[in-house]
């Protein structure tokens, strides 16, 4: 769940505003290297360069940018480091084991006699490292500049670019990490204080493309054959505070983009609390459109007031909740995901308690749990540390706790639209998501990569669930009118196929209810009935079984007519007779034929096995 960029002369959008304090390049000799043993010095373009990425999205959105300038330029690009002939190390600042991580990593590029660049928010935050001395270094706002960076550490230079005017264009090239996901950095920096945090250090205060951009990008990439596009930041949430809008206006311009087959479909990036509250309804409107994942990584840190006061969150444990309650009752099937940070300073064993409660009362699908590591340069640095044995066994406890809860259970049986972008690690099951974002696996043609199916979910794991593909008739997909199983497909598109949320249109039960509430709807924390939708991971569970022997076609449009016949999903049985009468009526010539094959050859083995016993008996 987890879930940017300078070049001189035209590129960056207006209104992307950075202080200019110093771009330097000091030429200096590689002291433990003879010329000669460095490759193809004369021919720029002509090397292979190994890239390794640490931290966030975003950071990954900055090794894609800097791979493909590198690619344009001529530079080939290796995952193996023993045959690169320069080491380019992405690193991030946010933990203590990436940093950890990435000093190994550099100093094995120099036993190993490699030129070695390094980017990202560690070398940004802290260019006097240690670790650093003696290597390039370009910081979160040049990678537009780093075929010159290369090409300088090549030919023996210590480059170090840290500072610049504005952000790099969003039409550099990119090479993607997976060609099917577009990760669509909307703004850089933040606006909070964490006492905790090291990343504001790097990427700074905030800064926002504008609209026009980042939609000009949407376009770019859909035409490209993208099939996902993630919106990354530090804060989503305060994407626009800047220049003048909002996350809102920005979501309705992008969503107005996707295509209205469903296609492409779109992933919010992360957001602090304090930053959408004033938005719940709008973004809720926006989650609830067929073309948006109905997932929102939301950090609360900590169940405790008091400790989220000494973090500086700059909101209360209420206040998140507000903003989980009010998505949860808004969006059908919602999925959140949070951050726990253990052992924070001053946490006391009641504080802990706390944050173990709200965990436990959310049962979250997803909660990334780390332990408190103090990072250089931050007030938090400097407050009097939990014990580290305290902390490893609260970050345990609170672990257990967490893998404790099944937060797929229910799901089996049931029907769900994914969006299939990668292969599982064992090269075996191609990787889908259900609107809800959750992962489901499914054996099927690497052809299949990069496009959108239904599956039937046939058993669920603790982190993912597994489905077998089905095919579903055209007249039942998204804009023909009719409702599809599970809660990712509860939403049709306008009737003229678009994908504007102001005409989509809601069906089934208390869903259109839920539409009609985000106009109106007052936020408020005595928010109630949760419950089942926290255990059943934010849906329920409307078809729990399938019936053999049947067409697919009738069974669909039989359980949907059932579901939507009544309210607790039951028909007449007279009711039953009409529909199963229409339903043979609908029978495609096909399936008149596939019948009529059936009963032909159940008639010949009865013949045959009559003759049979005729010539058995009478000999």
């Amino acid at each position: 769940m987890e879930d940017i960029e300078d070049v001189i002369g035209s590129g960056a959008p207006p209104g992307l505003r950075f202080p200019m304090i110093a771009v330097g390049m000091k030429p200096k000799k590689l002291q433990s290297r003879k010329m000669e043993d460095i490759p193809s010095l004369n021919i720029p373009g002509t090397q292979t360069i190994y890239i390794k990425t640490f931290g966030c999205s975003h950071n990954q959105s900055d090794s894609e940018y800097m791979a493909g300038q590198l690619s344009a330029y001529g530079y080939a690009i290796n995952d193996n480091p023993e045959e690169a002939d320069l080491w380019l190390i992405n690193t991030c600042t946010v933990k203590s084991p990436s940093q950890s991580a990435m000093e190994t990593l550099i100093l094995k590029s120099k036993s190993a006699r490699k030129p070695l660049v390094v980017a990202g928010c560690v070398p940004q935050g802290s260019k006097d490292l240690k670790e650093l001395e003696g290597v390039s270094i370009i910081g979160v706002q040049q990678i537009d500049r780093v075929v010159e960076v290369v090409e300088e550490t090549l030919k023996g230079h210590e480059v170090r670019l840290l500072k610049r005017s504005t952000l790099p264009a969003l039409d550099l090239p990119k090479v993607r990490k997976n060609r099917f996901v577009e990760i669509l950095p909307i703004n850089v920096g933040c606006l909070g204080a964490c006492t905790y945090c090291k990343t504001k250090h790097a990427r700074g205060h905030l800064g926002s493309y504008t609209v026009e951009s980042l939609v000009n990008r949407v376009r770019q990439v859909i035409s490209g054959g993208v099939k996902e596009i993630w919106l990354s930041s530090e804060d989503t949430g305060a994407y626009g505070r800047d220049i003048g809008v909002n996350l809102p206006i920005l979501l309705n311009a992008i969503v107005a983009e996707l295509p209205p087959d469903r296609s492409t479909i779109l992933r919010i990036g992360m957001t602090n609390p304090p930053f959408i509250l004033e938005h719940l309804n709008e973004i809720a409107k926006v989650l609830c459109h067929p073309c948006v994942y109905s997932f929102l990584h939301v950090p609360v840190q900590s169940g405790s007031d008091f400790v989220l006061k000494a973090m500086n969150r700059e909101y209360t444990v209420g206040e998140f909740k507000v903003v989980v309650d009010t998505l949860n009752q808004l969006v059908p099937g919602m999925q959140i995901a949070t951050d726990i940070i253990c052992g924070f300073p001053g946490e006391t064993d009641e504080d802990f308690a706390e944050t173990i409660k709200l965990i436990q009362e959310y049962r979250f699908p997803h909660v990334h749990i780390s332990q408190f590591y103090p990072r250089p340069g931050t007030p938090a640095a400097r407050m009097k540390k939990v014990p580290s044995r305290t902390v490893k066994n609260r970050s345990r406890e609170l672990t257990s706790v967490f893998e404790s809860f099944t937060p797929y259970h229910g799901m089996e049986g049931r029907i769900e639209k994914i969006w299939i972008t990668e292969t599982a690690t064992d090269g075996i099951y191609l990787v889908g998501h259900t609107k809800g974002y959750i992962q489901v696996l499914v054996v099927a043609p690497k052809s299949m990569l990069g496009t959108s199916t239904y599956v039937k979910i046939t058993s669920v794991g603790r982190w993912s669930v597994f489905g077998d593909v089905i095919e579903i008739p055209d007249d039942n997909i998204c804009g023909g009118g009719d409702v599809l199983m599970g809660d990712s497909a509860i939403f049709g598109l306008s009737k003229d196929g678009s994908c504007s949320i102001e005409e989509t249109e809601c069906y089934a039960c208390d869903c259109e209810e839920r539409c009609n509430d985000m106009d109106t709807h007052k936020v408020s924390t005595n928010i109630t009935n949760q419950e089942d939708r926290r255990i059943n991971g934010g849906s329920s569970n409307y078809y729990s079984s399938m019936k053999h022997g049947v067409s697919l076609r009738w069974l669909i449009s039989r359980k949907q007519k059932n579901w939507l016949g009544s309210k607790d999903g039951r028909t007449s049985g007279a009711g039953e007779k009409e529909e199963v009468s229409r339903e043979l009526a609908r029978f495609s010539y096909i399936d008149w034929a596939l019948m009529g094959v059936m009963v032909l050859s159940f008639a010949c083995a009865m013949i045959s096995a009559i003759l049979y016993f005729f010539i058995v008996n009478s000999s």
